[in-house]
């Protein structure tokens, strides 16, 4: 088995994180199960992919689960080259697939069979759907969450939705759950109550083996040679579903987001406690959950449900900006009426009449006030009036986005006012990553760089989540700018640092950085809390009050003179605030009566509120600092960066890219190791490349080096590692890449990722005659039987504007040549 060298492993800058942590065919992961332990093997490709190592929990789970798989394998009626995936991250989320086995059905249909591996014993019903009591590890005993079968048929609905290779390549996804240590069906873990699940995803339990085989091959009679997972772990990832363009299909009753996990643990608790508040005491729900774990879509979900049952039901937020943004998306579909009467402030209950809801659904219940009105003088307390005003109440809270000092919907608040109103008190966590790519990684790293709570995540990979700090607020804005023009979702947001006023001089600029020559206004004047989905405002600058509890694809945070890095330390400076900043109203108050106190509540509101800021993004941040050790702070905590030149007016309107490192993904190979039979595959420019060769001793004489190659790819004729520079294929290839390709590819080339030479090829990106893009042809048939090529596209799958498909009309005296096939990013 291939050995690691742990010190001579680097990431690879500026690639895409793998997303399948182990891949093989059934004969390797045979072999790798009973003769090379297969927990070691899948450890040691787990710190290869993600630079970490593998909890002791995590390590005993695959010894146990992997084992009784590859007992299920152990079949000869399951085809050998079947192909076989462990830890498959769901794309846009946190969580990951145990168990992927590909291959073709009898009709040749591609079929994934996935896994949900459970060593379970013992269960306890649940009368929530979906829902089932079991020990699942630690020392908590046991607890509520998803039945198997609903687990993995939400994943499976995951990958379906998000990976576009699973419906361009008419893949099927089966889905099922095996739970090898439970004995036998005993009316528990089959309860009737399941079946509805279990149809969608069979169960299959400890003396059910024989069963799964039966099932595994009904599904994969045929291997694939790992080409499902290929396709899979390549296929494009379309970006998470806002919750905002689907808000209109929630309320009227689709199924717009499959809720996983804790998500749907929370939908169905909340059900069940507002069904108790109809005869039985008051009830409340306090849900937390950070950045990106899905509150306010299980908010919206909840107000579809409840109103869906005649339900007095409203969702309300202090905030006007989600209120805003739902209530344009809802104009025109829902009477404007019907749209009041769903959607509320917080301010909206200062003469309660008690009970007179059946529920009220708190998003964003941090930023609570005590007292209401536009000047701050009505009502008493308004999480006292909320709760006083409805039978079963649900507050969505972060502790971590307290934004002002005016905020008081904190845990504690919450919990001792529902105390003080006899209510029952349910509290729950979201934890499932939604946001920033599926990554937990990055809003840990960012808890630890602003100091806010320390954490494992020192460093953050920008591989998997698109974090830059730029030199100038004027770059800032380009960037985003330019990522806008995609879906005008993207948005620059900054601290309060700076005054308005153009709030009465309309020809008055707000945020003004001469240094830069960059001037721009607050949005607050023109399209106020509709400013994130208002077209044309993206040249304007947002704040925390109409950015908080929405999203955007690619968020820019100017991070003002309240923060900076100075001894060592980040820290907060309150004098750093523009004066009309309201946020820290009463700090002067407050620091007479106790300094210290007052001095942690300024810090933290100022952490919280970049915290907030800096995770608007799905997909990306890009941040700049006024001061600039605090830019050289944030850029020392980051691996895997990728600099972009400046914007460049070239050929086709597009912007030639360079990576700022050529570090190499992976071990070079000396004369000595290559001639002992080392795994390793030339490393070749692609213009030379691309040039007139096949042979494979050509690649030898062109290599500037020989790198080593992960174990589960062994060296084959015709492989060589090169580095792919641009955007033109960032879905697939992030630019800087490192790939394996394969020259001279035979077989057809439809779908594939190539690289094509023809003369009349001029990319602006690589600067030759060839490119890198995704092939599709079209063929006539000769009166010989003969094959001949009438045309070319080669398509660009990527996200930046200005990429077109090239065309090729080939004829008979033209040189064309598909000089290698795209096999993998390194």
């Amino acid at each position: 088995m291939q050995q690691y060298d742990e010190g001579q492993w680097i990431k690879v800058q500026g690639s895409a994180s793998r997303v399948i942590i182990y891949q093989a065919n059934k004969r390797e992961f045979l072999q790798h199960a009973f003769a090379d332990n297969i927990e070691d093997v899948v450890s040691k490709h787990y710190k290869h992919a993600t630079g970490q190592s593998v909890g002791p929990a995590e390590l005993r789970s695959w010894t146990n689960s992997l084992s009784h798989m590859a007992k299920v394998l152990y079949d000869d009626e399951i085809p050998d080259d079947a192909g076989v995936a462990i830890e498959y991250q769901v794309p846009q989320t946190s969580k990951r697939i145990d168990f992927l086995i590909t291959g073709l059905d009898e009709q040749r249909q591609p079929k994934v069979v996935i896994v949900e591996l459970k060593q379970w014993s013992e269960a306890r019903v649940s009368e929530k759907d979906g829902i089932i009591w079991a020990r699942r590890g630690g020392r908590a005993g046991e607890s509520e969450g998803a039945h198997p079968s609903y687990q993995a048929w939400s994943y499976a609905a995951l990958l379906n939705d998000f990976n576009t290779a699973v419906l361009d390549d008419g893949m099927v996804l089966q889905p099922c759950a095996y739970l090898h240590n439970y004995p036998q069906r005993d009316g528990v873990i089959d309860h009737p109550k399941y079946t509805p699940h279990i149809d969608k995803a069979p169960l299959f339990l400890k003396p059910e083996r024989d069963r799964l085989q039966a099932f595994i091959r009904q599904h994969v009679r045929h291997g694939d040679c790992k080409n499902l997972l290929y396709r899979i772990e390549h296929g494009r990832i379309q970006p998470s579903k806002m919750l905002a363009d689907a808000v209109v299909g929630l309320l009227q009753g689709k199924n717009e987001f499959v809720l996983i996990d804790d998500q749907k643990l929370v939908y169905e608790s909340v059900l069940e406690a507002e069904a108790k508040a109809v005869n039985g005491p008051k009830q409340v729900v306090i849900v937390q959950g950070g950045p990106g774990t899905g509150k306010s879509v299980v908010a919206i979900n909840l107000l579809a449900a409840l109103i869906g049952k005649g339900r007095n039901a409203r969702y309300v937020s202090k905030n006007a900006a989600p209120r805003a943004v739902f209530e344009a998306k809802l104009t025109g579909t829902f009477k404007k009426t019907r749209i009041s009467n769903l959607f509320s402030g917080s301010g909206g209950f200062t003469d309660p009449a008690a009970d007179s809801f059946d529920a009220l659904i708190v998003d964003e219940a941090h930023r609570l006030n005590e007292k209401s009105g536009l000047y701050g003088n009505l009502g008493e307390n308004q999480v006292k009036e909320i709760i006083t005003s409805a039978r079963c109440c649900v507050f969505l809270v972060d502790d971590d986005q307290r934004v002002t000092i005016a905020d008081i919907g904190h845990t504690g608040e919450l919990r001792k006012w529902a105390a003080a109103l006899g209510a029952q008190v349910t509290e729950l966590n979201l934890a499932s990553q939604f946001r920033c790519s599926g990554s937990d990684g990055y809003v840990a790293w960012l808890d630890d760089t602003l100091a806010i709570r320390s954490t494992a995540n020192q460093t953050l990979d920008t591989t998997e989540y698109d974090f830059r700090v730029v030199d100038s607020p004027t770059e800032l804005h380009e960037l985003i700018e330019k990522k806008n023009q995609v879906a005008n979702k993207a948005r620059v947001v900054a601290g309060y640092c700076w005054g308005w006023p153009s709030k009465t001089d309309s020809q008055a600029y707000d945020i003004d950085i001469p240094e830069y020559g960059y001037q721009r206004r607050w949005n607050l004047s023109q399209d106020g809390s509709l400013w994130i989905v208002t077209p044309g405002s993206v040249e304007q600058v947002g704040c925390i009050h109409t950015c908080q509890g929405l999203e955007l694809d690619y968020v820019g945070v100017i991070i003002g003179p309240d923060l900076v890095y100075r001894e060592g330390q980040i820290r907060p400076d309150a004098n750093g605030r523009a004066r009309s900043d309201k946020s820290i109203k009463g700090l002067k108050s407050l620091v007479k009566k106790n300094p210290v106190a007052a001095q942690e509540m300024a810090d933290r509101i100022i952490k919280n509120t970049y915290r907030t800021l800096m995770t608007r993004g799905m997909r990306g941040c890009f941040v700049y600092c006024t001061d600039r050790l605090l830019a050289e702070y944030l850029r020392s905590r980051l691996r895997g960066v990728v600099m972009e030149q400046p914007v460049e007016h070239v050929d086709r309107g597009i912007a030639a890219k360079a990576p700022a490192s050529n570090v190499i993904p992976l071990r070079v190979v000396s004369a000595a190791e290559r001639a002992a039979g080392k795994n390793a595959a030339p490393l070749i420019d692609l213009r030379f490349a691309a040039g007139s060769f096949s042979e494979s001793q050509s690649f030898e004489e062109g290599a500037q080096q020989w790198i080593e190659l992960p174990d589960w790819i062994p060296y084959q004729p015709g492989f060589f590692v090169a580095q792919v520079v641009g955007e033109s294929m960032n879905r697939r290839i992030p630019n800087g890449s490192w790939c394996l390709f394969r020259a001279a590819p035979g077989g057809t080339r439809n779908g594939k990722v190539v690289v094509v030479q023809h003369r009349s090829i001029d990319d602006p990106e690589t600067g030759g005659s060839y490119t890198i893009k995704r092939y599709s042809s079209e063929k006539i048939m000769e009166a010989d039987g003969t094959w001949r090529h009438t045309r070319i596209e080669l398509w660009p799958e990527t996200d930046s504007p200005g990429f077109e498909a090239i065309v090729l009309e080939v004829g008979e005296d033209e040189e064309f040549a598909v000089v290698a096939e795209m096999l993998t990013v390194l």
